[in-house]
């Protein structure tokens, strides 16, 4: 009896595969620093307005300070939302 194994390799695409992952930055305009969170880039919007985005998708990654300034505005909404349990 052989040992074959039943499951199929996995095949990454080659696109996929030798891309470079260069770290992410944050999005707005005049930072630059390294991102530490990727949050929705429409929440962050709606929540921070006055930050100039710079070319974002769906996701908008965020340094830690801009990180914080999201959180503390967010704050009591993030309460409410731990209430309800």
């Amino acid at each position: 009896m052989g040992c074959e194994s039943l499951s199929i390799p996995a095949k990454i695409p080659a696109s996929m595969a030798d891309e470079d992952e260069k770290p992410d930055i944050c999005v707005v305009v005049s930072c630059g620093k390294p991102a530490a969170r990727s949050l929705s880039t429409a929440k962050v919007k709606q929540v921070l307005p006055d930050l100039k985005l710079g070319d974002v998708g769906r996701r908008a990654h965020l340094c830690r300070t801009h990180y914080r300034e999201f959180r503390k505005k967010t704050k009591e909404e993030r309460a409410l939302d731990r209430a309800a349990w």
